[in-house]
């Protein structure tokens, strides 16, 4: 999973940005608003930590901006402990969950499991669930009921990136970008032969058809 960082407080930051590649996440940061908001739009993000206060555009602007647009990424508001009225603006712009600093390293990955439950990408324990898949980050490998599919790295990460995205069309070059990334020496070819190797094993399971070929554009995942 990927997630944006838009924090001006470098320290906090690199804080933010430690505890969720422990957790197995992507990360992307920016330091001011204009920054954020630029990313949020280029990059397919699973979820959006974004401080209120900003240079630039502010975390309010941003989520106004964002959902104005039909992005339905879930966003946590960081705000100052006695701003109300911020938190208040926020939730009313879109915003789906707030922290007030300083806050504990356990609470942000508590609202992030539950802001993630609640736009349906992951279940209770930690997994990502589609229909009959199911996605174990702790194993890296997926299931059909019980049953592992027994996955490499690369398809992995190209299911992974299916069922974060369920039922929303992707582009091959989002796909390219957020599996190989636009610095690897891989040919884009290598997403047609990996979507091949992922539908058999999906297959072998009797689901191959869930990821449909959208021509000209890309892939999607839908039940």
């Amino acid at each position: 999973m990927r997630v944006l960082i838009v924090e001006d407080d470098v320290s906090l930051l690199a804080v933010i940005r430690d505890i969720f590649e422990g957790e197995s996440f992507l990360t992307d940061t920016a330091e001011s608003g204009d920054e954020g908001y630029y990313l949020a739009q280029q990059v397919i993000h699973d979820l959006i930590v974004l401080d209120v206060m900003l240079p630039g555009m502010s975390g309010i602007e941003i989520v106004r901006r964002l959902r104005s647009q039909g992005m339905l990424v879930p966003i946590i508001l960081l705000t100052a402990k006695d701003a109300v009225e911020d938190r208040v603006s926020g939730l009313d712009a879109g915003a789906d969950d707030y922290l007030t600093k300083p806050f504990a390293v356990s609470e942000l990955m508590a609202r992030t499991r539950a802001v993630l439950r609640r736009r349906g990408t992951i279940g209770q324990e930690g997994d990502l669930i589609c229909g009959p898949i199911r996605l174990v980050p702790g194993l890296r490998d997926a299931f059909n009921g019980e049953i592992p599919l027994h996955l490499t790295a690369t398809e992995y990460a190209l299911l992974e990136f299916f069922l974060c995205n369920k039922d929303r069309i992707l582009t091959r070059e989002q796909i390219f970008d957020r599996v190989w990334g636009f610095d690897s020496g891989a040919a884009t070819s290598a997403i047609d032969v990996y979507v091949h190797h992922l539908r058999k094993k999906l297959a072998a399971h009797g689901a191959d058809s869930l990821l449909r070929t959208v021509r000209g554009v890309g892939y999607v995942f839908h039940v």
